[in-house]
């Protein structure tokens, strides 16, 4: 320590920003039951989850998320007309193969993919983000093979 003109000067640093490593992140199991939740609102809160963050020890460049279950992907709703105007698109590669199908003809017929559609395109469009979307496990109805795991309940 240096005094000098009646100001301590301290030359050390009493604080040091940790960085997250790979290896070192601790990874949570949580359960979410998506009955009667909006797809929006629910999917933001799972992507920060995914993101990690909801941790303090978050770095953008590491993936700290933590593993997300969501049941009952069949029971989630839409606000406004969205049910009747968002449209899902996909394309087969081939001239002419491009094919839309509204949210309400989805969730009738795979209603897992709105659910990852939603929380995949909250996302980083890198290798992270493609990293992050694979811990998401989404399924209808309220069983899942993932007990051994004992997720918790997420509170939001």
């Amino acid at each position: 320590m240096v005094l000098t003109k009646k100001l301590l000067i301290v030359n050390t640093l009493s604080y040091k920003t940790k960085s997250a490593k790979k290896e070192e992140v601790e990874r949570s199991w949580f359960i979410v039951d998506a009955q009667s939740e909006v797809v929006g609102r629910l999917s933001t809160k799972i992507a920060t989850v995914l993101r990690g963050k909801h941790k303090p020890s978050y770095t953008p460049h590491v993936d700290t998320g933590d593993y997300v279950i969501v049941i009952n992907a069949e029971k989630v709703r839409f606000s406004g007309n969205k049910m009747d105007q968002k449209e899902y698109q996909r394309y087969s590669g081939y001239p002419g193969g491009q094919k839309k199908t509204t949210a309400s003809e989805m969730l009738d017929k795979k209603p897992e993919h709105i659910m990852e559609a939603a929380v995949k395109g909250m996302l980083p469009k890198t290798r992270l983000g493609r990293q992050m979307i694979k811990k998401l496990f989404v399924y209808t109805g309220s069983n899942h093979p993932h007990e051994a795991q004992k997720p918790e309940s997420f509170n939001f």
